[in-house]
């Protein structure tokens, strides 16, 4: 690795060979570990190119010349005007790099050197698969080195021999606004918490409902975490006493506070895997107990779920959801659950619906949970599905409606 400045590190960028398209591609680090500096000097270098990032923050360079491309859109890619979204698991996300996907440039954000290797911190997720894939065709491989990018193990360690330039920069990570959870919040995780035994494995996302659904655990014991995420619900987890002390946290990414960020820092317990590890279902599988808890914006009466579009538009993508629900499913005395509220406060509708008219995300989860109850869906026939799902987790304003709909579905 050769260190570089911001402003040195243009003269020293050449594309070897172009993306089939014509126009380079730059894999970037998504989530919360975008490296903003080098993906701005790189951006002044390029006229054309697309980037990639997954699950991409507010801040990315927007200009004409610039195409923005993901498999799970985030929110600085949300509104990108031409934005290529390619459908894919998120255990499958890597091998697009050495098939439809080659990478140009690869820009990750590391912690600075240490040993003769530097770690991807919170972010390592497909990062590896990219970097392989770079490294196999040419590219280059580009890291801006953080001081205040915490250092943590597994896969997350890259040898420097893996990177061409480093930048040195020392700025801290951003952290989620912090989310209130509020009583329908807490409902739904007290009824998603009553289905969580000692030893269970768990795998939740971030947000009022998985961070309601951590805080009804602290009385567990035994608990373990293989998840492709997790933020600060798991750190209050481990100080109540409620996770197996002997068993390491497996992640792919973080999202969290800057006392999660110093809590993983040069932490043994916690191993941070790549996507292809920490998603494949054989692997969440072998997990004793694997709760998997996910959300959905809509759940028909045929127990299908919508995670990702809204409107006929992308909002997210599949993401980890279908490979967890797999995994858990298989998992001996295992569960996948979508939890949800009964009704979308911002659109005034009932997220659950007769039939859904957009693409179907995932289906046949364990059961649906709502703040009104929660519906067993596994095991039972379509008739007793709807019923369920009508009953004990649709509003009751709702109610008379989806039961009129059931009819006409042949699902009474």
């Amino acid at each position: 690795m050769k260190l570089v400045t911001l402003e040195d590190l243009g003269r020293q960028i050449t594309v070897p060979a172009p993306a089939a398209d014509g126009a380079p591609r730059v894999v970037v680090s998504g989530n919360v570990a975008t490296p903003h500096a080098v993906v701005d000097a790189v951006s002044e270098v390029l006229p054309e190119f697309t980037l990639h990032a997954l699950n991409a923050q507010l801040g990315l360079p927007i200009r004409s010349g610039i195409t923005m491309e993901t498999c799970f859109v985030g929110p600085g890619m949300r509104k990108s005007a031409g934005l290529v979204y390619i459908p894919a698991r998120l255990s499958m996300v890597p091998h697009l790099f050495t098939s439809t996907c080659p990478p140009d440039i690869v820009i990750v954000h590391t912690s600075i050197p240490f040993d003769g290797k530097v770690s991807l911190g919170v972010e390592v997720n497909i990062l590896p698969a990219a970097i392989e894939a770079a490294r196999a065709r040419g590219a280059l491989v580009i890291a801006q080195l953080n001081a205040q990018m915490p250092y943590t193990f597994g896969d997350s360690e890259i040898s420097l021999d893996e990177i061409d330039f480093g930048v040195a920069v020392d700025v801290p990570l951003p952290s989620p606004l912090h989310t209130e959870i509020d009583d329908v919040s807490r409902a739904i995780g007290d009824r998603v918490a009553e289905r969580v035994l000692d030893g269970a494995t768990l795998q939740l996302g971030i947000g009022a409902v998985p961070d309601a659904v951590l805080a009804s655990l602290k009385s567990r014991r035994g608990l373990r975490i293989w998840s492709e995420m997790f933020s600060d619900g798991v750190l209050e987890l481990d100080r109540a006493g409620a996770l197996d002390p002997s068993a390491p946290l497996i992640s792919s990414f973080l999202f969290g506070s800057p006392e999660l960020y110093a809590w993983v820092d040069r932490n043994p317990r916690i191993s941070m895997k790549r996507t292809e590890t920490t998603n494949e279902p054989a692997n969440i599988a072998a997990n004793p107990m694997m709760t998997s808890v996910n959300t959905a914006l809509e759940v028909d009466l045929y127990a299908q779920a919508n995670a990702a579009r809204v409107n006929g538009h992308i909002y997210s993508g599949f993401g980890g959801q279908t490979d967890f629900i797999v995994g858990a499913l298989h998992s001996p005395g295992g569960q996948a659950i979508l939890a949800l509220r009964s009704w979308h406060p911002r659109a005034d509708v009932s997220t659950i619906v007769p039939l859904i008219d957009e693409p179907v995300t995932s289906f046949q989860a364990t059961a649906i949970v709502t703040e009104q109850g929660i519906a067993p869906i596994w095991g039972y026939s379509q008739q007793a599905q709807a019923k369920h799902l009508i009953e004990q987790a649709a509003s009751p304003q709702i109610r008379d409606e989806l039961w009129e709909e059931a009819r006409a579905l042949n699902l009474t």
